[in-house]
Formats: C-alpha cells, structure tokens, sequence
C-alpha cells in the first residue's frame, strides 16, 4: 500500500507501524496518527501519546524519537519547512502542485518494519482490521479462557483416571491383607496395641522395653504424641516411672521426653499426672547413670517453653535436686546436661520478658506466668553461682562453652560472688593462656571456623567485667 503524508509546518508526524489501514488525521493536533486495532481506539491516541514523556529510544535507521504503547509504535519525525528535514530512511518527497506543500511517500508495511528493525523485540501479529474489532478480540479471549479451562478440566479427569487404574481404594487392599492374614494398622492403633502390650501383667520385661523403644518412634510426631493423652496411654507411661525395674524407668522417660518436647498441651497434661514429681524422685534417689540421663532428657523437655511447669519445679526443691546430682561423683555428662537447661531457662524467661515490652506479643497470661519464676533468685540462694563457675575445671571444650555462657548469663545475679572467687579468676586466667594459643594454631591452619578464638573472646569479655 502506499499513501503520501503532508509534511506539516514546524511539528511532529507521528506514524503507526501497522499501515494496513488508513490513515486519519487529528484535527487542531500536531500529530498524525494511523490506526492499528480499529476506530474505536483512535481517539484515545494522542491521549496514549502525550503521556508517554520523553522518547524511551530511538529509531535504529533514522535515529528519530519512537515511542511503543498498547500495541502501538510511533515513529515520530521532528518536521521543518527548511530542506533536508529528517525523514524515514528510504521515503520519497515531492512537492504537491495543487497545494504546494511537501509530501513525504510511506513505504509498503514490510520495508516500513525493516526501517524500524532495531525497534522491534518480537514478530508482530498482522491484524486485518477490517474483519475484527476490539470487542471480537474481546470476546476471542474470554473463549481461550473457557477452552483453557475445559482443556484443564479434561486433563484433571484424565489424571484422575491414570491414578485409579494405578492405585487401589485402600478398603480393597485391607480385603486382600485380612485375606492373607495381614492387617494394615494405623498410628493410633499401633501406639494402643503398644500401651497394652507394655501394661500388660503378662508381658515379659523385655516386651514391656520392646513397646516402650518402639512407642519412642511414634511420639515424636506431635499429632501422635496428643493421640496418646485420647486413650490414657500417657498416664500408664508416666505410672512406669514409679517400676522397681531401671531399665523400665530408663524407658519410659525416653518415651515421655520425646512426647513433651515442644508440646504444650501434653506437658499440661503431664503436670496435671504427677509426671513431674516422679522424674525429681528418680533423680534424687540412688539409679543407674543411663536412667538418670534419660529421666533428666524428660525433665528438661518439660520444663523448656513452660513457666508454670518451672514455678512448680522450683517449689518441689527442684534446684536443690539438681545441685546434688551435679555435685555427685561420676556425673559429669550430667552436670553438663544441668548447666545447659539452666542457662535455657534463665535466657527464655529474659527474653520472654524483654520480647513482652519491645512488641507486646506475648500474652498478658504466659508473661506474668514467666515474672513468677524466682529462677535467678534461687540459683544465687542454692549457691549455683560458685558451683557453676568450678564446673570450668572440665577438660572438655564443650562443656567450659557451656559453662561460659551460663557465667555470662548469670553475671548481673552473681557478679559479687565471682569477684569472691579467687579460684575462677585463676582459672580464666589458665584458660586464656591456653586458648590464645590455641586460637594462634586456628588462625595459622587458616580455618573458617573460630571455635576457639569465640571461646577466647568469652573468657576476655569475663575477665574484663571481673577487674
């Protein structure tokens, strides 16, 4: 197709690339626009085109402003009455005789697109204007929505059929179990059959340690561990603390630890049936060391993220049983286990608070329950200050990190009681010595990790806080 454009008076000509229309021009405008998607469209144009701004690019072959909005792309022109004005490169000019004004030629479609090539970022769709409206685009895409969605549908069904002819209704699969004397068992029903076997008068010990070890496994899962409070089957665990037999003793804190650890309804649970005073008994009482390690696991995951269990615990003389089990001989592991939940619950009734005042997140009800917990009064009281600090005579690196942490944690509460400790200053001051050159070593090997260098850093900030 080919048209001729008046080249106006000091202005811009503002060209459509799809030219398979005619042109039209807007009155009292100094653009010239061709429609592209239908009349519909055109008097929004220069609406499109003024608030578009500076031109983004320009045009790879004549270098002038080009603009590409809605589908449309405007090739703009700065026009000038003097010659050599700036036109499409390939354009033919000529002088209209009967008007006297200049008139540039507008090349075909194809050779209009190859001027405007290093605009262009995709083919263009070729829309006959002539046969479709917007309202038929329109109208086109809410018809590719529904097929797309019935396609969709159909391939649902399709996949649906696929599993079914690979997967069996789980009725018919007990069916054929019953028939080869099989039987499918859920969780609950296996944690039930476990309880009875361990509750059971006529089950030898080594059944009642066989279900005890397997129930473990199952609660771990707190949906399994909630499913044990439904058919009393907590109760008759916490009820095997009091066996005269260790290793059912040892057994059932290893079943009871797993199923409080971070759930809260049935740590409720276990404190309403007495599980708490039994663990302390056992701890305070004469028993094999594998039993109190396992007593003290359950211990811990009941008091850890539950301030009512800890004002309890402190009531019972809780500390005082702990203080004479660190203070035993042959219980360093334990002592260790001890200083650690210490140092948990001094720094989650802390943060507990300070998270209350920064946010006021947590409830009126849980924050006033922490506020209860006379937790650091009773270590200092219970001499837990001097007693912590001479756990840093262990040789182990992770036991003295443990025990560093809990003196820095306890700081504020025992400051003038390390101040009239002679032997901890000794003590940091042996340590540093061996950590500096231990931290030398790290350094020197070139090794990522500082473990002995936080260590060191511990001991200075200590020492620095004691002179």
């Amino acid at each position: 197709m080919v048209s001729w454009l008046s080249l106006q008076p000091p202005g811009i000509v503002g060209v459509v690339s799809n030219l398979s229309a005619a042109g039209q021009e807007a009155e009292g405008k100094i653009y010239r626009f061709f429609w592209a998607l239908g009349p519909d469209l055109f008097e929004g144009l220069p609406a499109i085109l003024g608030d578009l701004g500076p031109a983004p690019f320009q045009d790879g072959s004549s270098g002038n402003a080009a603009w590409a909005a809605d589908g449309f792309l405007f090739h703009l022109l700065p026009q000038s009455s003097e010659p050599g004005q700036a036109v499409p490169a390939g354009s033919h000019v000529r002088l209209n005789l009967q008007t006297g004004a200049r008139e540039v030629k507008l090349q075909e479609e194809d050779k209009f697109r190859s001027n405007l090539k290093g605009l262009k970022k995709g083919r263009r769709l070729d829309i006959n204007t002539n046969t479709y409206t917007s309202q038929d685009l329109k109208s086109a895409l809410a018809k590719f929505k529904e097929g797309a969605e019935v396609e969709s549908s159909k391939e649902d069904k399709a996949r649906q059929a696929k599993v079914k002819r690979l997967f069996r209704p789980i009725e018919e699969l007990k069916k054929d179990f019953e028939e080869l004397n099989v039987i499918i068992e859920t969780d609950m029903q296996i944690m039930v059959r476990l309880i009875n076997k361990f509750n059971s008068s006529s089950s030898s010990l080594e059944e009642k340690i066989a279900a005890l070890f397997d129930l473990e496994y199952y609660v771990h899962q707190m949906d399994n561990a909630q499913d044990l409070l439904s058919f009393g089957g907590l109760q008759v665990v916490i009820n095997g603390l009091n066996s005269t037999e260790p290793l059912v003793k040892e057994y059932a804190a290893f079943v009871l630890g797993a199923a409080f650890s971070s759930n809260p309804k049935v740590q409720v649970e276990a404190i309403e049936g007495g599980a708490l005073q039994k663990l302390l008994v056992i701890l305070a009482t004469e028993q094999p060391l594998p039993a109190k390690k396992k007593v003290l696991f359950a211990l811990c995951s009941l008091l850890r993220h539950f301030p009512y269990a800890q004002q309890q615990f402190l009531k019972l003389g809780g500390l005082q049983v702990l203080r004479s089990l660190v203070q035993a001989k042959g219980t360093e592991m334990l002592a260790v286990r001890v200083v650690t939940l210490l140092y948990d619950l001094v720094t989650e009734k802390k943060f507990a608070e300070e998270e209350a005042e920064l946010t006021q997140e947590t409830s009126p009800e849980k924050l006033q329950q922490y506020r209860q917990v006379p937790l650091l009064p009773g270590l200092r009281e219970q001499g837990w200050c001097e007693i912590i600090a001479h756990l840093l005579a262990l040789p182990e690196h992770d036991a003295r990190e443990k025990v560093l942490q809990t003196l820095g944690a306890l700081l504020a509460t025992c400051r003038d009681r390390y101040y009239q400790d002679p032997q901890l200053n000794r003590t940091l001051v042996s340590l540093q010595a061996e950590y500096q050159a231990l931290a030398a070593l790290e350094l020197q090997d070139g090794e990522d990790e500082s473990y002995f260098r936080e260590l060191l850093g511990s001991i200075n900030s200590l020492l620095k806080e004691l002179r």
